[in-house]
Parts: C-alpha cells; sequence; structure tokens
C-alpha cells in the first residue's frame, strides 16, 4: 500500500499513524536530548545577549523615586525640585548600595563625562537636606543642562532604542526625532564597514587561490589526491590561536618572510607586515583557505572530464569550454565556499588583535571589549544584533539572487 494510497483514505492514513506513532515517539525521544542541548547552550545564550539590546533596567532600578518625579514633572526641560530631591534620595540610595557607579557607566556611555558628576552629585546627598533645583545647580552646573534630564528621562524607561541607535551612529534628539551623534563620536559605520570590505577581500583572495588547487585536486590520482587533502586539512588540526601566534613570528620585521624576501632579492629593505592590513590579509586567508576549497572541490571531484573533451570536440575553445560547460557546474561549490568564507570572516577578533593594527580591528573586536572590558553588555548586544541582521540580510539577498538549491557547502 503506497503513501498517495493512504493519504486518500484518511481511515487507512488514520490507522498508519497509529501504528507508527511508537517509531515517531522513539525518534522524538532520540532527538529531544539534542535539541534541548542546542536551545540550552546556543539558542538561550543568544537570545538573552541580544535582548539586552532593548531591555536596560540599569535607570529603572536606580533611580525609581526620579522616574515617579518625571512622570508627574513632564513640562518643563529641566525638572523642579521635586525631581531634584528624588535625584538626590536615589543617587544617596545607590551610593549606599553599591549601584551608584551603574547608574554612572549608564549616563557616561550615552554622555562622556558624566560619571564624575553622578558620583560627586551621590557623594553630596543628604538625607536632612534633600537636593534642590537651584541647590544642585549651584553645585555642578551639569545638572541644568537639557541632554543631562534627556538622558534621564529615556532611561529611566526599561525597554529602549537608544544603544541600537548608537551602533549605527545616531541618537535621540531632546526635539523627539533621530540624528547623527555628535562629530568625533560615530565609529560603528565605518567599523562596520571595514569589517565587510576585509570579510569580503579574504572571500576574493581565497577564492584565486582556492579555485586552481582545488581543479588540480580533483584532476590528481586518488593516492596523491588525498595526501594533498590531508596537506589542506591540516590546520583544522591546529587551534586558530596557535595558527595566529605562529604568523605573528613568521611575519614580524625580523621574521622568517622578511628573511625570505631578502635572501631572494625581492626586497632591498625588511618590509612591515604586523599590525597593518597586508599582515591581517594574509593570516585571514591562511585560516579561511580550506573553508573555500573544500565546497569546490567537492563539486568539482563529480564532474565528468568527459564533458570538457566532448565540448573540445564539438569545436569549442579552451575557455569558451571552461565559461559554458565547467564553469556553471562549479558555481554551487564556488558560492556555498565563499559564503561560508565571508560569514565566518565577520566574526573573526583573535586575528585582528595579534595581527592587525589599531585601524584594522573589526566589529568583533569591538563587541569583546564591551564585554570583557567595559562591561557595557546593552552596547555589545546591540553591536552584535546589528551584526547579525546584517550577516542574516546577506545570506538572503545572497540565497534568493542565486538559489538557495544551488550552494554546496560540502
Amino acid at each position: 500500500m503506497t503513501e498517495t494510497a493512504a493519504a486518500r483514505d484518511p481511515t487507512l492514513a488514520a490507522a498508519v499513524r497509529r501504528a507508527t506513532r511508537g517509531q515517531r515517539l522513539a525518534a522524538a525521544g532520540l532527538v529531544a536530548p539534542l535539541v534541548l542541548l542546542l536551545v540550552c547552550s546556543l539558542c538561550l545564550p543568544i537570545a538573552s545577549l541580544l535582548g539586552r539590546a532593548f531591555y536596560d533596567p540599569t535607570m529603572a532600578d536606580g533611580l525609581p523615586r526620579t522616574a515617579a518625579a518625571l512622570a508627574v514633572d513632564t513640562g518643563a526641560t529641566v525638572p523642579g525640585d521635586a525631581a531634584f530631591a528624588a535625584l538626590g534620595a536615589d543617587l544617596a540610595a545607590d551610593l549606599k548600595d553599591d549601584t551608584v557607579f551603574r547608574v554612572a557607566q549608564y549616563l557616561n556611555t550615552i554622555l562622556p563625562g558624566s560619571r564624575s558628576h553622578v558620583l560627586r552629585a551621590a557623594r553630596g546627598a543628604r538625607a536632612d537636606a534633600p537636593y534642590t533645583r537651584e541647590s544642585l545647580l549651584a553645585a555642578d552646573p551639569f545638572w541644568g543642562e537639557p541632554d543631562t534630564w534627556f538622558i534621564i528621562r529615556s532611561g529611566v524607561k526599561p525597554f529602549t532604542s537608544t544603544y541600537l541607535l548608537a551602533a549605527i551612529d545616531l541618537q535621540w534628539l531632546p526635539t523627539g526625532g533621530i540624528g547623527p551623534v555628535p562629530p568625533g563620536q560615530g565609529i560603528y559605520r565605518l567599523i562596520f564597514l571595514r569589517t565587510f570590505l576585509i570579510a569580503a577581500a579574504v572571500t576574493a583572495i581565497t577564492l584565486v587561490l582556492g579555485f586552481p588547487l582545488a581543479w588540480l585536486l580533483a584532476t590528481l590520482p586518488g593516492t596523491v589526491a588525498s595526501r594533498l587533502i590531508m596537506l589542506v586539512l591540516l590546520p583544522f588540526w591546529t587551534s586558530i590561536l596557535v595558527r595566529t601566534a605562529a604568523w605573528t613570528v613568521l611575519l614580524q620585521k625580523f621574521g622568517l618572510l622578511n628573511d625570505l624576501l631578502l635572501w631572494l632579492g625581492v626586497t632591498s629593505g625588511r618590509m612591515e607586515f604586523m599590525y597593518n592590513r597586508t599582515g591581517l590579509l594574509i593570516a585571514m586567508t591562511h585560516i579561511q583557505l580550506p573553508f573555500t576549497l573544500l565546497p569546490i572541490y567537492s563539486v568539482m571531484r563529480t564532474i565528468d572530464p568527459s564533458q570538457m573533451r566532448a565540448a573540445y570536440s564539438l569545436g569549442a575553445r579552451p575557455v569558451s569550454a571552461f565559461l559554458r560547460v565547467y564553469l556553471p557546474q562549479v558555481m554551487p561549490g564556488v558560492m556555498g565556499g565563499c559564503l561560508l568564507t565571508f560569514i565566518l570572516c565577520l566574526g573573526y577578533f583573535i586575528t585582528p588583535a595579534l595581527v592587525g593594527g589599531t585601524a584594522d580591528q573589526l566589529i568583533s573586536n569591538f563587541i569583546s571589549d564591551y564585554i570583557n572590558v567595559d562591561l557595557n553588555w546593552p552596547m555589545a548586544a546591540s553591536l552584535s544584533f546589528i551584526l547579525l541582521g546584517a550577516t542574516l540580510t546577506l545570506s538572503l539577498l545572497f540565497a534568493r539572487l542565486v538559489g538557495g538549491g544551488r550552494v554546496r557547502i560540502f
């Protein structure tokens, strides 16, 4: 009895489902631990991190009295005495609980230089003499600036788009619209552009180097090709940190590469390969070359060589036969290898940190610094969200243009 017949007969289909229920439950039970592990170890941490881009309760938790006072005082740009008194009470309580530094860090992230003002106001707050607008402004004019209270009003709302806008060099304006950040503070667009350009350059270089090598491996006898494949796979058995550290030895001014170039007479003096774009491209190309080569090779070895001979016998020239017969069949592997390399290059941070210069740090380096050094999780989450969104958009656009079914990874 075929599946088509079972689909046409509802009674038979129900009987088939009952008969196979145990097998389906057993299969689901076998897959369930893997799905649970994937959700707990990958999906939930990523969702938790990306959620920080939209949700930041730092100010809402640190300034609850101020939030309540500002909810009533919505008229003036700089609020009245009630809001200033509430601010002093909140800062005094935060100082006692050691949470005032979080509030100060939040304000300093959006308004650079405000950390000292927050800590000074917290230390000067007293329960027996609440702050008034006049007293606090006399002590520190910073609290009379409209920008200061605009940021506080925005920050006491847990759900915010401030960090996402900052990740693309934009900000909310006091007038209510969205505009660019002040000159000299907009760096992230340039960093994103640099990241994508370097990823594209590495992808192009690995394609130029990997395509001929993949063709050579596909045309060599099986034994020789297997040995060369082992050499191609050798980098996979070495940690990326070790490979990058090895390149720091090879590329330095008195390293082996400079010695070789001098010995061959290619250069008359020692060249600078470390801490610049050249060294970064060399190191990243070495690491990513197998990721581009292997998908191309996996497609090339399935192509029958007799097709090219048939094209020659029918009068096609070598270039025409390659472009019209061979290349269209190899394109799924080319597209798959290039897409894999490009996406992996977007997430590099070890190699740029060790080999690249200060002008060659990628967006992943800034995400790592915000997490490990500055402890600014919302900003790291926003940059991660933008990078993930851009990567998914490019991948979907790529699949739409060339056809997702044509892409071959392995």
